[in-house]
């Protein structure tokens, strides 16, 4: 994908596991939805990216590594979206090579930014009470990354896509359903007013796999 050099930015996939009724976790936060095979594949996915980037939700509540683990392969940068610079210290993600980049908008208090350099973070700084996602992509190209993998929670999946920063979604829609209004979604925030208004995909694939059902939509 061609961008002007005011536009450069890494190549975003949007990755994610849901119920039937788009569900990522239930209403109290468990999210063991896939399958092992999909677990692996989605471990291939992480090699096939120089990054792979949540929202502090997701880290608060996983505590995940984010390496690579059921396949053979190097385990991506890792990325921390985190306006207020709430990640601990102590998290797992700092545990593991390679490294860790938290973007904290310019709400982050000064100790908390020094803590995390100190636990191996990379700081980098955009927005006023959010990180501004669109600085934050151009940052990332310069520092290298080209394809970044996200993996999501809910409110930083919109956040993304209504920023028009995403250009390829692939779902894993488990043979379940959840239910629970309070539930998180593959896409939460704010989302459109009218259908007319939605982002709109082109579908590129659909396979089986077991009993999941392995979607693949470009970002028109």
């Amino acid at each position: 994908m061609a961008r002007s050099n005011a536009n450069q930015r890494p190549l975003v996939t949007l990755a994610g596991a849901m119920s039937l009724d788009g569900k990522i976790a239930t209403k109290t936060g468990n999210s063991n939805i896939s399958s092992r095979k999909d677990l692996t594949e989605l471990h291939k996915a992480r090699t096939r990216h120089d990054a792979v980037m949540i929202g502090i939700g997701t880290l608060l509540h996983d505590n995940p590594q984010l390496t690579v683990r059921h396949v053979k392969g190097k385990t991506p940068i890792r990325i921390i979206v985190d306006s207020a610079a709430r990640t601990p210290p102590n998290a797992h993600i700092f545990r593991t090579p390679p490294g860790v980049i938290v973007a904290v908008s310019n709400r982050a208090s000064k100790e908390r930014i020094r803590s995390l350099r100190q636990a191996g973070a990379y700081i980098i700084q955009t927005g006023r009470d959010s990180v501004n996602l669109r600085t934050l992509m151009s940052r990332l190209y310069q520092l290298g990354i080209r394809s970044v993998l996200l993996e999501g929670g809910g409110t930083l999946n919109w956040s993304m896509v209504s920023n028009q920063l995403v250009d390829e979604i692939t779902v894993t829609i488990a043979p379940f359903i959840i239910g629970g209004r309070n539930a998180t979604t593959l896409v939460d925030g704010k989302g459109v007013s009218k259908v007319d208004r939605a982002i709109a995909l082109t579908p590129v694939n659909t396979r089986r796999q077991g009993r999941e059902i392995l979607l693949t939509y470009r970002v028109k």
